[in-house]
């Protein structure tokens, strides 16, 4: 973002841009659990493989990740495992198998 820009209150810029200043606000520190809600939505093609792209790098330091994640290729390119809501709560599994195990 140029220099110029930098003092301008959040409300000046889109909601593109606010959501792509947002990410990059959350990516730039290490930190030990990023909680992300829908962070690919509105992206367009190119961005949304930027922030995945992000997703992988905090998750190979170590990263733990919760996050929401409507988009199915976006949650299975990130996820590890996946709690689906469903109202019941009811089940956490791997990314690649349905979920069957209770967590009560």
């Amino acid at each position: 973002m140029p220099e110029r820009l930098w003092r301008l209150p959040p409300g000046t810029f889109s909601g593109g841009e606010q959501q792509r200043v947002n990410i990059a606000r959350g990516f730039i520190g290490e930190h030990p659990l990023l909680l992300l809600d829908e962070p690919t939505a509105s992206l367009d093609a190119a961005n949304r493989d930027v922030v995945i792209a992000l997703i992988g790098e905090a998750k190979a330091r170590g990263t733990a990740i919760l996050g929401i994640f409507h988009d199915e290729d976006v949650r299975e390119r990130v996820a590890d495992r996946l709690l689906p809501l469903d109202g019941s709560l009811g089940g956490l599994s791997n990314a690649s198998q349905p979920c069957r195990e209770s967590l009560s």
